[in-house]
């Protein structure tokens, strides 16, 4: 059976008109609401038997139009500051939609497709101050990306046998900051290691990992027989943004002989930023980096990135033999580079394509552009904060995420209320997270689209919703 439409010109007419629906709901982002709770009369529609009868295309069509786009979870609206989440563009919408119809798989073989990704790695390598040599990968997004960075360590420490003989008792110690992203303690988990070989050092008064903890903690490691293997800085953690000293942190990993992975999710692509760039200073000697284009990039998701200094390393943790991989010197099996020699997916989408079409149509400049404006738009809004006394800035602004409370005796639920009630009301939505012990609103600018006045939205907002709920208490 045939799959492909019988009537192309009205399949054409369909899809032309759900193109039209969604560029028109991003053009009018910002006259909706930020975000809805779906309906339970909706959510009950969607747990129908599987369907065995077709449906026409323009019904289906219709049902995403009314049921599913007017509550998506908002992160594409002006007002989303509630993670660290990029808004897309129109630009990697187009790319998505062509790398559907092509519908290529990306593990291997010979096709253009494959070049498409070799020249956005690249293009990664010449913004990191990566050598020629180093390799890359797309994959789903920097959790997976720093995932196969502790493997690519583990393999570094171990030798390559350590894929068929495992870790065993090999005492393989791993360092970071107690701000580091959880991904990386779950990635020493998947790994075999274990998430206890895993040492959290504390921060200093900025947020970044102190160093002479970490000395104290390899010194003690070594003396008890432990060896290091890997250390991990942040390029903006995930709470504040702060940024550790790279260069420090490269020193020491030399010094110790230990791989040197940053995690860069939130802030590494600050390096495209002229007025940023000398925050990430030391991190073009990582030996490997994990960021994500669908956040500052703005690439629709999800486009996560790893960069590997040592290409035959990076292989030696992923090849492997099997007949149905054979390669060949010409036809279709042919193809110098297979992207699943350099990581766990034999299957895998076109996600190179979307970030392509991102790159090539705004340009690195007007990314780093974007970039620097949303550190600016945090700039403003913790000079806002710290210019009412009813509010207080509960951490230092590094780069785009701002951290603040409603000053009250029951902060804590007064601030969790507040927040609730911002995302109910959908027109600017931060997130919580906990600092010291205490609620914190956390406001994560990162999408393209935010202007000063979703700032001035989200103070008055507070403001208005802090002395509703301070009045109420005190009646």
């Amino acid at each position: 059976m045939n799959l492909d439409p019988d009537d192309w010109s009205d399949f054409r007419d369909q899809g032309h008109g759900l193109m039209d629906a969604i560029l028109t709901h991003i053009e009018t982002l910002r006259d909706q609401p930020l975000w809805r709770a779906p309906p339970d009369r909706l959510r009950a529609g969607f747990r129908e038997p599987l369907p065995l009868a077709p449906t026409p295309i323009a019904e289906v069509g219709q049902t995403f139009i009314e049921q599913v786009l007017p509550y998506s979870s908002g992160n594409a609206h002006p007002g989303f500051m509630g993670w660290v989440q990029g808004g897309g563009t129109t630009a990697g919408l187009v790319g998505e939609m062509l790398a559907a119809g092509l519908n290529a798989n990306l593990g291997g073989r010979d096709h253009m497709a494959l070049e498409v990704e070799q020249q956005v790695l690249h293009w990664t390598r010449q913004m990191f101050g990566f050598p020629e040599a180093a390799s890359g990968l797309f994959v789903t997004g920097a959790s997976q990306a720093n995932f196969m960075a502790v493997l690519i360590a583990r393999v570094r420490a171990l030798g390559p046998s350590v894929r068929t003989a495992g870790v065993g008792a090999a005492p393989l110690i791993a360092y970071a900051s107690r701000a580091v992203h959880g991904c990386v303690g779950r990635a020493m988990d998947m790994s075999g290691i274990g998430q206890g070989q895993l040492r959290l050092a504390p921060t200093d008064h900025a947020g970044r990992v102190r160093l002479d903890v970490l000395r104290q903690a390899i010194a003690a490691d070594r003396a008890t027989g432990l060896r290091p293997f890997l250390i991990v800085g942040s390029a903006g953690t995930v709470d504040i943004g702060a940024v550790d000293d790279l260069d420090a942190l490269a020193d020491l990993a030399a010094e110790e002989r230990a791989h040197f992975h940053v995690d860069g999710a939130l802030g590494a692509l600050g390096v495209l930023a002229p007025s940023l760039a000398a925050k990430f200073k030391g991190i073009e000697r990582a030996d490997s980096i994990a960021f994500d284009w669908h956040k500052w990039g703005q690439t629709p998701y999800d486009a996560g990135f790893l960069l590997v200094r040592d290409r035959e390393l990076h292989r030696s943790a992923f090849a492997g033999e099997a007949a149905y991989l054979g390669r060949a010197d010409r036809g279709l099996a042919g193809g110098d580079w297979w992207p699943c020699d350099y990581g766990p997916d034999l299957s895998r989408g076109f996600r190179a394509l979307k970030t392509w079409f991102t790159l090539k149509t705004y340009g690195a400049a007007a990314l780093g552009q974007v970039i620097a404006q949303t550190c600016e738009l945090a700039a403003d809004l913790a000079a806002r904060v710290e210019a009412e006394p009813e509010l207080e800035l509960m951490a230092p602004v590094a780069l785009n995420v701002v951290c603040f409370c409603y000053r009250s005796p029951d902060a804590d639920v007064l601030n969790a209320g507040i927040v609730a009630d911002l995302q109910v009301a959908g027109q600017v939505a931060p997130s919580l997270t906990r600092l010291d012990g205490r609620t914190a609103i956390r406001a994560a600018i990162v999408n393209h689209r935010t202007e000063r006045r979703d700032i001035e939205t989200l103070v008055s907002s507070v403001l208005a919703l802090g002395r509703i709920a301070s009045r109420s208490r005190a009646a």
